[in-house]
């Protein structure tokens, strides 16, 4: 598998699979209202059937409406965006990372947790792994 999923996409065919994996599943219609300068009906429609047959997108009838659905599961686009992102922007680097996401955002007190949390379990995995 390619370390980007979705390279064989235009800008909006990536478009309406950033919409369809943050809401699971839309019509042509619902679609339309996600994009920003959104080209006609019939236009979304044509690239929705066009993702459909590259095999991105599947979809379901209900009431002779489409319904379209991602065929990946978000976490395996989530995994190959994140690897995109690393090693162009990142140096495959996790505390450049980080960093940046840190000094971007205000972090709360129970994110903070939850990263050091994330971080300590990720520590005992490693140590696990290493003493097998």
């Amino acid at each position: 598998m390619s370390s980007e999923i979705y390279e064989d996409l235009s800008k909006r065919e990536r478009q309406i699979m950033d919409i369809i994996h943050r809401l699971g599943e839309a019509s042509v219609g619902e679609v339309l209202e996600e994009l920003s300068n959104p080209p006609g009906y019939n236009s979304v429609r044509m690239l929705m059937n066009i993702l459909e047959e590259k095999g991105h997108l599947k979809h379901r009838n209900e009431k002779n409406k489409y319904f379209y659905s991602a065929t990946l599961q978000k976490e395996v686009v989530k995994k190959s965006a994140l690897d995109h992102l690393l090693s162009t922007y990142f140096n495959r680097s996790v505390p450049e990372v980080m960093s940046a996401l840190l000094s971007q955002k205000r972090i709360s007190a129970n994110e903070l947790e939850e990263l050091s949390a994330l971080i300590q379990k990720a520590k005992q995995s490693d140590s696990q792994q290493k003493g097998s």
